[in-house]
């Protein structure tokens, strides 16, 4: 049987996250029934890298599944993406072997949190939280260093997290801003239930003037959910890239966002460079 990956886009407004779930509402339930009607198959069951919250979008989502059908590789983008709602697209369709695993296989998960600092909200930026209190971003910056590396990220992890262990390598956590607008770039080997959102919840108290820049580590430290912030809104968030082995050949995910040619003005490095860095005591 065929093996194809997907990528996969979408707007998390419009679905109640990414896991199947009883009333159908939700971004697996309705790309696998488009896929079973191209296919002609009765089920068709996919696998994905990043199993996504409801309110979450991804522009970077890559799935698999197992097909008996022979169909060209447009039968599996243009053919699916006609059987799709408005808000979820397929983006591009690849033939792997059976060996790729879409969760399994992925060497990195890449994040990106927005966030839209202006006096009032705005009706047509939806997929970026919205701040109205001015922030300090060189505050923000001085404090992720401490969370970049392998650590236990109990304190940033959901009470109704699954996940076997705490363990996670956070190798990527940059901030970069342009006009009105922030970006957190987070990247990890994987993600705890609500970790991005809590560890960007947690910079932005900082940001707040709420917490010290030392403050983040200690909650790291602690590993104690109930110290950290709240939740940073699901809005924000957007799966942008997964990574996997260079021999599959998989296009590169589009990210169509607002600030898609801005260049970080200003940002911590990653994980490789951190050491080099004196953190903040």
């Amino acid at each position: 049987m065929p093996r194809i990956a997907l990528g996969l886009a979408y707007d998390g407004r419009l679905f109640h996250g990414w896991q199947t779930q009883p009333h159908g509402q939700t971004v697996q339930d309705k790309l696998e029934t488009a896929l079973a009607s191209v296919s002609g198959e009765a089920q068709v069951a996919t696998i994905c890298a990043g199993r996504t919250d409801a309110g979450v979008h991804a522009t970077g989502q890559v799935v698999h599944f197992d097909t008996a059908s022979r169909r060209p590789l447009t039968a599996w983008t243009r053919g699916v993406n006609a059987h799709l709602p408005d808000g979820c697209a397929v983006q591009w369709a690849c033939e792997v072997d059976d060996a790729f695993h879409a969760r399994f296989g992925a060497s990195y998960r890449r994040y990106q949190y927005w966030v839209y600092r202006a006096p009032h909200a705005h009706p047509l930026v939806h997929t970026a939280a919205w701040v109205f209190q001015p922030l300090d971003v060189g505050a923000m910056q001085q404090a992720m260093p401490a969370l970049l590396g392998e650590h236990d990220f109990t304190s940033f992890r959901a009470a109704q997290c699954q996940a076997a262990t705490p363990i996670r390598s956070l190798t990527r956590f940059e901030l970069s801003e342009a006009g009105p607008f922030l970006c957190f770039t987070l990247q990890a080997n994987a993600f705890l239930h609500h970790m991005a959102r809590n560890l960007v919840g947690t910079l932005l108290e900082v940001g707040m003037g709420n917490k010290s820049s030392a403050w983040p580590a200690e909650v790291l430290a602690a590993q104690d959910r109930r110290l950290a912030a709240k939740t940073a809104p699901a809005c924000g968030l957007t799966l942008v890239e997964v990574g996997y082995d260079a021999k599959y050949a998989l296009p590169a995910s589009v990210n169509p966002r607002w600030l898609a040619d801005a260049r970080v003005s200003e940002s911590v490095p990653s994980a490789d460079a951190a050491s080099s860095l004196s953190q903040t005591p």
